[in-house]
């Protein structure tokens, strides 16, 4: 190894590192690496002030995504790069596509259709350059997806996987999973249901799903999340739903009413969406007081086992969204900065993360994931 190849191991470069997502993936680095991390964001009083909160370990980059130049020398001096500058509805496929021209390992925290596709199309180039890149890492999409895996290799054969997600108030994410939220009732998008693709509409076909304490049981409703589309390329199952919803309920039937009755126009309308986003920031910074600002993840599949139907369900809880999906990025960058996951190419993470590794670093975290077979009704 060179000189200069030692110089660049170990060192994570996360773009939008400042963020609540961002810092938390940051965070979870400090506690399980000795990795450099540089952490990027256009306002250097807020991101100085998080990377000293975060300690020597950490440093801040001022960096703009529209500087091309500045960001291929911060990604060319790079191991890995971590991309957390959403809403990934508006990004295109530069970071990646500059890792690959570089070398450097890639994770995402991107939660939209539209992105995730753009970069699966780089797939033979990645693992042409011997790339590392897996998106959709975080909490939901990210541990969720690996949760599936796991059911799905509790049976002979999967037909049925169903993911429901809750958050309590704003999950303790900022601004920008609000704005998320509410691009994600822009279009009705397409589904794997009885084999075959069906559009639904975002936040319709509420469904009372049961979770583990404080939970219990909440509605959820149909969302575009990727792996609504990439579990089905990944296992071959006739259907998968993807249903999320808030606490407390109240916000449920607010972004119910909002995706139902409000025009198409005025949900594509940016103002708009900025002060839908800004509104529900202000009221869970109330809500959560009392909520909390944890998150449920339920998986569950049904197939058959062992000749006979089977339904296998796992849960997990835990008390802070954001944190938590700072646990589902950093042990991918935490396992590739190992050596312990190699897997060239662009790929979900049920294609990327084996099972016996994903319990690995998720109980070197204290996350518990309960699960077992349902019993026949």
């Amino acid at each position: 190894m060179s000189n200069y190849q030692l110089a660049m191991k170990n060192r994570v470069l996360i773009i939008g590192g400042s963020g609540r997502i961002g810092s938390s993936v940051a965070a979870d680095l400090v506690d399980h690496t000795q990795a450099e991390i540089t952490i990027t964001g256009r306002n250097p009083v807020t991101g100085n002030a998080v990377s000293s909160n975060l300690g020597s370990q950490v440093q801040f980059l001022a960096l703009d995504l529209a500087d091309k130049e500045l960001l291929q020398e911060a990604i060319a001096q790079s191991q890995i790069v971590i991309h957390c500058a959403g809403p990934f509805h508006y990004r295109d496929a530069i970071v990646l596509k500059t890792c690959i021209e570089n070398g450097v390992h890639y994770l995402d925290v991107s939660d939209h259709r539209s992105f995730t596709v753009k970069a699966l199309n780089y797939q033979s180039e990645a693992e042409k350059a011997g790339v590392t890149a897996i998106v959709n890492t975080g909490i939901f999409p990210g541990i969720s997806n690996s949760m599936v895996r796991h059911d799905v290799e509790q049976l002979d054969s999967a037909e049925r996987i169903h993911l429901s997600y809750v958050v309590s108030g704003s999950g303790g994410a900022g601004l920008t999973v609000m704005r998320t939220t509410f691009l994600g009732l822009q279009n009705p998008f397409e589904c794997w249901s009885d084999s075959k693709w069906q559009v639904v509409k975002p936040y319709s076909e509420r469904e009372t799903v049961t979770f583990p304490p404080p939970y219990g049981k909440t509605g959820v409703y149909w969302y575009d999340m990727p792996e609504t589309f990439t579990l089905p390329d990944t296992f071959p199952v006739k259907t998968v739903i993807t249903k999320f919803g808030s606490v407390p309920d109240f916000y449920n039937y607010l972004t119910w009413w909002v995706a139902k009755t409000w025009p198409a126009s005025w949900l594509k309308n940016p103002p708009v969406i900025e002060f839908l986003a800004n509104v529900s920031y202000k009221m869970t910074g109330v809500s959560d007081r009392f909520t909390g600002i944890g998150v449920a993840i339920r998986s569950q599949v049904t197939g058959i086992k062992n000749g006979q139907p089977a339904c296998y369900c796992s849960t997990l809880v835990h008390e802070n969204a954001a944190a938590a999906a700072g646990c589902g990025t950093g042990t991918l960058a935490q396992l590739i900065l190992d050596g312990k996951l190699n897997k060239p190419g662009v790929w979900a993470v049920e294609q990327a993360l084996p099972t016996d590794l994903f319990e690995q670093v998720m109980q070197s975290r204290g996350i518990e994931i309960q699960g077992g077979f349902l019993p026949e009704r």
